[in-house]
């Protein structure tokens, strides 16, 4: 017969401040089953843990119900408990009745009578319980980056670093990512170029890293240890082995005048072209849509000037497939498309341009070496106006959230042009100022007193072409007046938003983004950098907007994730997951289409009974979650989840029905 323990935490005041806890603990010990009951201020704690220790053995308890916060939090915490006491791990059970409860319900008596109910329909189900086991699985230790940015970058090194292969894969032809197209960093104003470089050659030197540009993952399959990937590596039309990246062919290419993708349109390239000076590696590609040998098989300039023979016109896209342990995402960010403001010209206007555009401008190796021109003229811009949350903050044009990096890099780009140009001026319509990192607040004081930066707090209600110039209509709303400015240039802090393609990699991958687009962490605080597919991580921008310091702080988290997979000899799968009965499986196939993870394979078995081979649903325990999709779908009820069976789900509803009157 069993013998269930409840055991109520307090939670300090969290629980207890609305739930009476020894009421709850009282009533617990005369249901059904129930052997032992007590309640404690926090029952997680060393303390709390010993005490269930204890009672478990002096009570000879068979299982334990614990009521206290999410299962999320301490889920694991009570099974190892429960473990360390001589019981299956498993045979321990979470009621919340502090989320879903004392958090939501201000009434003691009624706060009190749903903590009861909780329980009992946890010790319902504890009485059935069945020992549980773990399966062990090999694991394979490659790691794979999705993503060159400064955040792949960092992940790649600090793994290869700890003895294990990684292998990059970066869209486009070089690795770097936003961070490359920067002038300078805030808030020490160090050149991006001269952080970054080290750490592309360095990734790129490193020996148990392999780099793949110009290439893309096409498919994921397998699960945490075992992903079975393929990665297409698109047709740069030059040998990689051969070329030296002496720029013979760049140079002498006819076709100089295609916007550059890298420098956001302000700038021209050719049709065979490296994105920029330190790319890594310093290989071109050649683009096919633009280069008059693949349009009109004509020209073939870049291959008679080659002095390595690498051009090769015939070289076709390469499928490589392989196997991984782990993978990161780190795919980065876009940036929000302005010209869905009409207020601020719909993207028609040459001289309003995006933060991202301007600091191009401020590169060296920019479209115009540095110097803070016109794009309407070419003529030096005096007056600069930046205007602040374009896009963010913004439910009607763009998004809710904050960008959270706007603030700091439109501080960056008022000190720097006041560096390029002594006589310019600037003008920075903000809503708030949201300096929070360190040295961020001095940073933006030093833009206004150092570099006379004007901040003017309103928004910009209107711009047009006004001659020459833009016209901006503002108001000031601690001065109290509207605000009207003739700029050179107008600069939008356009919002960081999720790049285009996150949601088919998210479906690739198996993970979840939010309402935004972001990829979707397991948990805000508990697991920041993990999925709800294990062995999956992300890391930077492609989780929300973050500024660099935070983006490598995430990427070596994701490392050490990574890092310590690794480390172990097998890996051990969770148990409550889903089981067919081959005997009661009809095919009927609805469990394969409503499973969300591809857990499920139809699979041939030969029915004796009925001497006949039919199809049947197979579980592939290492890639089921557990959500139970598949057994609410199956019609014949040959499909299962352990630990949350049908005769366990009918025991709870029971228990809460002999406690809720009619």
């Amino acid at each position: 017969m069993p013998r269930v323990g409840v055991f109520v935490c307090q939670c300090g005041t969290n629980i207890a401040k609305s739930v009476d806890c020894a009421k709850v603990a009282e009533e617990a010990a005369k249901l059904p089953y129930v052997a032992h009951a007590a309640t404690y201020v926090y029952m997680c704690s060393s303390a709390g843990q010993q005490m269930i220790e204890d009672a478990i053995r002096e009570h000879n308890l068979s299982a334990i119900v614990v009521s206290a916060c999410t299962p999320q939090m301490h889920q694991k915490t009570f099974e190892g408990c429960t473990e360390r006491s001589g019981l299956n791990r498993y045979m321990s059970t979470m009621a919340n009745i502090r989320e879903q409860c004392s958090y939501v319900h201000k009434d003691p008596e009624l706060a009190t009578q749903k903590a009861l109910e909780l329980t009992a329909m946890a010790a319902a189900k504890a009485a059935r319980d069945e020992p549980l086991f773990q399966s062990e699985a090999p694991i394979n230790r490659k790691a794979l980056i999705v993503g060159g940015g400064v955040a792949g970058i960092q992940a790649a090194l600090d793994i290869a670093e700890a003895g294990y292969e990684v292998t990059v894969v970066e869209k486009t032809p070089s690795i770097g990512g936003r961070m490359s197209q920067f002038d300078k960093t805030f808030p020490t104003l160090d050149c991006s170029a001269c952080i970054l470089t080290p750490k592309m050659v360095e990734a790129y030197q490193n020996p148990n890293i392999r780099l793949l540009t110009y290439a893309e993952v096409e498919q994921v399959g397998g699960f945490v240890g075992n992903f079975e990937v393929k990665i297409r590596k698109h047709a740069r039309s030059v040998d990689e082995e051969k070329c030296t990246g002496c720029g013979s062919c760049w140079e002498k290419c006819p076709q100089k005048k295609i916007p550059s993708e890298y420098d956001e349109q302000l700038g021209p390239r050719t049709a065979i072209y490296v994105p920029f000076p330190q790319a890594v590696p310093l290989v071109p590609v050649i683009d096919r849509e633009n280069c008059l040998k693949f349009l009109k098989d004509r020209c073939g300039v870049c291959q008679k000037v080659c002095p390595a023979n690498a051009v090769d016109y015939t070289q076709e896209d390469e499928i490589i497939e392989d196997t991984f342990g782990a993978i990161v995402v780190a795919t980065g960010f876009d940036v929000w498309d302005h010209s869905d403001y009409g207020e601020y010209g719909a993207g028609q206007i040459p001289d309003v341009i995006s933060g991202i555009q301007f600091e191009r401008m401020l590169n060296l190796s920019g479209p115009t070496h540095g110097k803070v021109l016109r794009p309407s003229d070419g003529k030096e811009a005096k007056t600069v106006v930046f205007v602040q949350c374009a896009g963010s903050r913004d439910d009607q044009h763009g998004y809710p959230y904050c960008s959270k990096v706007c603030c700091m890099y439109t501080a960056k780009h008022a000190i720097l042009l006041r560096e390029k140009a002594p006589d310019a001026q600037a003008y920075i319509f903000y809503i708030d100022i949201r300096a929070t990192g360190k040295g961020y607040e001095e940073f933006i004081r030093d833009a206004q007193r150092k570099y006379g930066a004007q901040y003017i707090r309103g928004r910009v209600s209107r711009m047009f072409r006004q001659g020459d110039k833009v016209r901006v209509f503002g108001v000031d709303t601690l001065g109290g007046g509207q605000v009207k400015i003739d700029a050179d240039l107008v600069v939008l802090a356009t919002a960081i938003e999720p790049r285009h393609d996150a949601k088919a990699l998210s479906q690739l991958l198996g993970i979840g983004c939010d309402n935004n687009g972001f990829f979707n962490e397991a948990h805000p605080k508990l697991a920041p950098v993990d999925t709800m597919s294990a062995g999956i991580y992300i890391a930077g921008a492609a989780q929300f907007a973050r500024d660099i310091p935070d983006t490598v702080a995430m990427a070596s988290a994701t490392a050490a994730k990574v890092v310590g997979l690794f480390s172990k000899e097998k890996l051990l799968s969770e148990p409550s997951v889903a089981n067919c009965d081959v005997n009661l499986c009809s095919g009927c196939r609805a469990c394969y289409v409503t499973c969300p993870y591809d857990a499920i394979e139809m699979t041939e078995h030969d029915d004796r009974a009925a001497r006949m081979t039919r199809m049947v649903a197979c579980v592939n325990e290492n890639l089921c979650h557990g959500c139970g999709a598949c057994s609410g779908a199956c019609r014949s009820g040959a499909m299962t989840l352990r630990a949350f069976t049908d005769n366990q789900i009918e025991a709870q509803v029971e228990a809460l029905c002999e406690l809720v009157p009619a």
